[in-house]
């Protein structure tokens, strides 16, 4: 029987990519029209690389590998496409005027930044430089994972709404939705915050809430903003030529859009604006088996963009060969 991923983020997407790279037999179920109609769809998917940045829990120990992974990406599936544009956010931390920063960031000053973002009009005096940090299209990336394990052989079934685990003895024995049971071996849950709910039957609580943040996605002058952006009231980047994406904490999105106009150079048109509900577990990310059989398996993560290349090549690992991944030690549920 098949292992069925829940969920056609960009981390079901990676899951089932992997595990149909092992010849695994895998089914991807998905409630939306396509792939990421969630939560990826809203994601301002920057990629951390590995200095800096907030790794809560055992994320740390997923951080060597990030880069490394994207890059693999790159290589072997067409689609996928990483902008390496580095990364300038503000304010610096304490004690940064001595040099107290992380192997590959950089401090820099006003001069530094005008020359890295030519058009920014008001820059701060000083702020991080990541030179390693990137960017991808959630949305392409996410479809070419999936047409990738297609290509493999996986089967992708959208508009399968309503899932619930089927169990039989303790055992979770596949998936029912709308579309009907799909049998499974282990069934991965990587649908975001529907984890919890897709849990439940089970007598599993899990620590997993919801997060909303806004995205924009704005029109501009190709190559106006060049590299991600990150100061206290917005982050901006270039998601690809004359396409922007923004977040930002402001009361409304006009007072956003008006707030960039003034700090760039340049003209800003809104294309739409949404809420995405982020899933955020709590103390990092939670990936590992649910039921001791290990018949159903969790994947679930803030910032799944940066880590979904890593984390879809260890999932399927450990499904593949049944042995664990000691990178993954720390993100277990329950944890120790």
């Amino acid at each position: 029987m098949a292992v069925i991923v829940v969920g056609a983020g960009i981390l079901g997407a990676s899951v089932a990519y992997h595990l149909a790279c092992r010849d695994v037999p895998v089914a991807l179920v998905e409630r939306g029209p396509g792939p990421a109609a969630g939560v990826t769809r809203d994601s301002f998917a920057w990629i951390g690389g590995t200095s800096g940045g907030d790794w809560p829990g055992g994320a740390e120990d997923l951080r060597p590998a990030v880069l490394a992974d994207w890059r693999r990406l790159e290589r072997e599936v067409p689609g996928v496409a990483v902008r390496r544009t580095g990364s300038l956010t503000w304010p610096v931390p304490d004690g940064s005027e001595e040099g107290r920063l992380s192997e590959g960031r950089h401090l820099v000053g006003r001069a530094a930044i005008r020359a890295l973002e030519p058009y920014f009009r008001t820059p701060p005096d000083a702020a991080v430089h990541t030179p390693s940090d990137a960017g991808v299209d959630p949305v392409a990336v996410t479809a070419a994972l999936v047409g990738a394990a297609r290509a493999r052989g996986a089967l992708v079934e959208y508009e399968a709404a309503g899932a619930v685990l089927r169990t039989a003895s303790g055992r979770v024995t596949g998936v029912d939705t709308t579309a009907g049971f799909r049998p499974a071996s282990a069934v991965v849950l990587a649908a975001g915050t529907g984890v919890v709910e897709l849990a439940a039957p089970l007598g599993i609580a899990l620590p997993v809430t919801g997060s909303p943040a806004r995205l924009l996605r704005l029109a501009a002058p190709p190559g106006l903003v060049r590299s991600v952006v990150a100061g206290p009231d917005f982050e901006v980047r270039e998601v690809s030529a004359g396409r922007l994406l923004l977040t930002h904490t402001k009361a409304d999105d006009e007072t956003a859009v008006a707030g960039l106009r003034e700090a760039f150079e340049g003209e800003f048109r809104v294309l739409g604006s949404r809420v995405g509900v982020r899933p955020m577990p709590e103390a990092g990310p939670l990936i590992g088996p649910l039921t001791a059989d290990g018949s159903a398996y969790l994947a679930v993560t803030h910032s799944a963009v940066t880590l979904a290349p890593t984390v879809g090549r260890l999932v399927a690992a450990e499904l593949a060969t049944g042995q664990a991944a000691p990178e993954l030690d720390r993100v277990r549920f329950p944890r120790t």
